[in-house]
Formats: C-alpha cells, sequence, structure tokens
C-alpha cells in the first residue's frame, strides 16, 4: 500500500524556544563532554560550556515565555497552547506484583511494594527479585 500523504509526527521536531545558535551550542558541550571524558578537555571547560548552555536554555524559555504573555491577547491559541502543554499530566509507574504475585494497580499498593522491595535490597533480605 503507498502512503497517500506524509506523517506529521513529533520525529524530528524541536521545542519552540530551541534556536538553531542554542541548538549548536547544546551540540558543542555533548562533543565537549566526549573530549573530556577521553581527557582531551579538562573538567573546568567542560563547567563552564555546560553552565553556558544551561543559561542559554534558561533564558530562550523565559524569553518564550514573556513573548507568549506579551502577545497573548493577538495570539490566544498559541498561548493556551503553551498552558494546555504544560498542565499535562504525566504517566503513572505501571502495575507492580507485590510479593504474594498480585498486581498493584493503586498509588498506595505500588508505593508498598516499592517500599517492601528497596527495604529488603538494603536490608540483605532479597525477596524473588534479584538482578
Amino acid at each position: 500500500m503507498i502512503p497517500r500523504c506524509e506523517k506529521s509526527g513529533k520525529e524530528g521536531k524541536r521545542p519552540t524556544w530551541l534556536s538553531q545558535d542554542l541548538l549548536v551550542k547544546l551540540k558543542g558541550k555533548k562533543e565537549m563532554h566526549r573530549q573530556w571524558k577521553q581527557g582531551q578537555v579538562s573538567w573546568e571547560e567542560y563547567k563552564d560550556t555546560a553552565q553556558q548552555c544551561r543559561s542559554g536554555v534558561r533564558k530562550a524559555k523565559v524569553q518564550l515565555e514573556l513573548n507568549l504573555t506579551r502577545d497573548a491577547k493577538n495570539n490566544q491559541k498559541g498561548f493556551y497552547r503553551y498552558v494546555r502543554q504544560k498542565r499535562k499530566v504525566k504517566e503513572s509507574a505501571p502495575a507492580l506484583m507485590n510479593a504474594t504475585g498480585k498486581l498493584a494497580t493503586t498509588d498506595y499498593e505500588k508505593a508498598e511494594v516499592l517500599n517492601n522491595f528497596f527495604a529488603s535490597v538494603f536490608t540483605g533480605n532479597l525477596s524473588s527479585h534479584t538482578s
């Protein structure tokens, strides 16, 4: 079957706040991290580059929010798209199996299963969940 239209997905899209020069800086930071791991660049140089990138990302996000709020009257669609994106609820942890073999589906049960597992790891009483 031949597709009749192109797919439009999230692949290849980047955030609105990410400008071309910031993207170049982030790629440079990634390269510098690789060089630091190989011993070609000092930790201070990498740290300075990482701090500049972090600062640039923060400033770009703040600038985007300022532009959205300033133009909210004229660009309501863009403003509410941004607000809706920020209000999305993140996915919770999947259902977990407790020691008796039953699935824990509520948040409280999941917390209990994880708590029991981590307690067993640190006390040495390993259950069937060994690595």
